[in-house]
């Protein structure tokens, strides 16, 4: 079965990740990996992350994937190695240095990052040869020539089905370097292709008050399914240890339900997924490279355009008496509606008519963060279960 690889920032995420669904969670330690302004894991982290993951029969895969310069080098084997002895299944590089570091003294699986923009099947072979179990491919690989590679070697092959689009090759970006001293290839990236900027020709400004970007909308690969599963495609991944625990619960859990359902049935209902996905997905998306070249209208040139997603408003924490138990995360009040978002259940949805705070005196605001809340409810809830405002 194709395995659902979702991203997170911490263990929070982690878990919510893999009890939404995912096979695998891919995430980032304090050494060695991109996305510095993650929050990012600690050994000790790894390791609980490792112990409830495997609980729930997924893997844990760790980014060890900066272009390392001389001074980032110190301390790889000894992390490399700690990271093995943490129950790590799986880490993803881009530097032939970290590949074989891990490679001759661990028995780490190693994933070949999407940063060395692996395009063709020369490539793969090159990696295979080498000892690497997986490669990601670059972005940039269209369906019709994702087929063909598959045709052509038996190595793990792993792909991109949602999240970011980098407007370079992979991440091969020197935009962020340049305009504000932050080396995207060594987790700064500061997104400068999504500023605003003033197109100019000869002189003359020609944008009429709109701003102008470099950046491509996200990508959303869910009508593909059928085809990544029909071509025995390894690993479907998911962009986004930044994102919140409502995003990754709620893109991963629509992605799961998609695969379990062409799995069963041989056909999708796209639409009822990519509606759930609009429930926490606020940037414009479309299809990337996998029907060729992008377009016009797979960048965002000057349509900045974020769609509004469906307010979150608050975490389940369990259950007592007909009341859930709810840490607040955004405003709602007495008189609104609220969904229940579960990872298997349908959605579920009541009219609040009682809220009592913590020493049980009637509340009709609610607009503190993280405030512990009792809700009344019509039907029985479960922790780590989402609310969101209808």
């Amino acid at each position: 079965m194709i395995e659902l690889l979702a991203p997170a920032g911490n263990l929070e995420k982690l878990k919510i990740a893999v009890l939404y669904g995912a096979d695998a969670v891919f995430i980032g330690g304090k050494e060695f990996s991109l996305r510095s302004r993650a929050s990012n894991f600690t050994l000790e982290d790894i390791k609980e992350g490792c112990e409830f993951a495997h609980k729930h029969n997924a893997k844990v895969h760790v980014t060890t994937n900066i272009l390392p310069h001389n001074n980032n080098l110190e301390g790889l084997k000894e992390y490399l190695i700690n990271l093995e002895k943490c129950g790590v299944d799986a880490i993803i590089c881009a530097s032939l240095y970290i590949i074989n570091t891990a490679l001759k003294y661990t028995n780490l699986e190693v994933h070949v990052s999407t940063q060395d923009s692996v395009c063709n099947v020369e490539a793969i072979n090159f990696y295979k040869s080498l000892g690497c179990k997986r490669v990601v491919l670059g972005r940039e690989v269209s369906l019709a020539e994702l087929k063909d590679i598959r045709s052509k070697t038996d190595m793990d092959i792993e792909v991109f089905i949602h999240g970011g689009m980098c407007s370079s090759y992979s991440g091969r970006c020197m935009l962020s370097n340049e305009m504000a001293s932050r080396d995207a290839n060594r987790g700064g990236c500061a997104h400068s292709c999504r500023w605003n900027y003033d197109l100019i020709d000869n002189d003359k400004l020609i944008n009429n008050g709109n701003y102008f970007s470099l950046a491509s909308k996200d990508l959303c690969a869910l009508k593909y399914i059928p085809d990544f599963i029909d071509n025995n495609i390894t690993s479907l991944k998911i962009e986004g240890r930044m994102k919140s625990i409502h995003y990754i619960a709620t893109v991963v859990n629509a992605y799961r339900r998609a695969i379990d359902e062409y799995y069963k049935f041989k056909t999708v209902d796209f639409d009822k997924y990519d509606f759930m996905i609009k429930k926490a997905e606020n940037r414009l998306t479309s299809i990337g490279f996998y029907n060729g070249d992008p377009g016009v209208n797979e960048h965002l040139y000057i349509n900045f355009g974020e769609e509004p997603s469906q307010e979150y408003v608050g975490n389940v924490l369990g259950y007592e008496d007909g009341y859930m138990i709810m840490e607040v995360r955004n405003y709602f009040t007495k008189d609104d509606t609220l969904e229940v978002f579960s990872p298997k259940e349908e959605l579920k949805t009541f009219k609040i008519t009682e809220i009592l705070d913590e020493n049980n005196e009637v509340v009709e605001v609610c607009n503190h963060p993280n405030q512990i809340v009792k809700i009344k409810v019509p039907f029985k809830v479960l922790e780590f279960d989402f609310i969101r405002k209808v």
